[in-house]
């Protein structure tokens, strides 16, 4: 993806913009070019979008009618679901050696990023280069780590994966890749969840693609349930 420095209209200059077309500077920052979220489907913003050069996400509701987005040259990358559960349907599977660390350097982590979100939005989009993906994530767990957000995932006292989290939602996961396929999600979920529940919160929410099924199980043995689903279509123009 490379960057189209001429752009014949401005976004900025447009008042209502700033409701309905938003900066996405996390996201221009990982891929080197204009980024935007469209959050109002309709004619008008769509057109406007037209006119401007860059990548731009929207999510709509499933049942939509999808008519405008094919004609705007949107193409369909991905289906969030949100697992949902509260305190009381909690099924913990606790395991001693699963801890949790607030202490865990960036350094450390960013590693574990390459390669595995696979079903995330920005892997599945044809336009985006593998490498592009990675560093979104990475661009986005910097700023969690920097706020003090993520948890590191140990394992019998071996630093294994992390999570990161902000008021009881879990935005951002992973374990290591020599870590995975050895039953260790079920007891490292249940350390980090019983944190956050234990700072107050009544229920945990979660984002994940409809198309993990390896996540979407996991959740479901933990006493999940969910909701939300959106679909997620992006357009580039160059």
């Amino acid at each position: 993806m490379k960057q189209k420095k001429d752009h014949s209209i401005s976004l900025t200059t447009r008042p209502f913009v700033m409701t309905n077309i938003k900066p996405t500077p996390w996201d221009s920052a990982a891929f080197g070019m204009d980024c935007f979220e469209i959050t109002q489907y309709d004619l008008e913003t769509l057109s406007l979008a037209a006119t401007t050069t860059g990548h731009y996400t929207i999510k709509i509701d499933p049942l939509a009618d999808k008519t405008l987005l094919h004609q705007y040259g949107f193409h369909y990358t991905d289906t969030l679901i949100e697992p949902v559960c509260l305190r009381e349907k909690w099924l913990a599977k606790s395991d001693p050696l699963a801890t949790i660390d607030h202490h865990i350097t960036l350094e450390q982590l960013l590693p574990m990023c390459d390669q595995s979100f696979l079903h995330g939005r920005f892997h599945r989009d044809f336009n985006i280069m593998p490498e592009q993906a990675d560093a979104r994530y990475k661009q986005w767990l910097k700023q969690m780590h920097q706020a003090g957000q993520v948890f590191g995932l140990c394992y019998s006292k071996q630093l294994v994966g992390f999570i990161a989290a902000s008021q009881g939602n879990l935005l951002l996961h992973t374990i290591a890749k020599p870590y995975r396929g050895k039953g260790l999600a079920k007891p490292l979920w249940t350390a980090a969840i019983s944190e956050i529940f234990s700072q107050g919160y009544d229920q945990i929410r979660s984002s994940i693609s409809a198309s993990n099924m390896a996540v979407l199980n996991l959740y479901v043995s933990l006493g999940f349930r969910f909701e939300h689903p959106v679909d997620i279509y992006h357009r580039l123009s160059h």
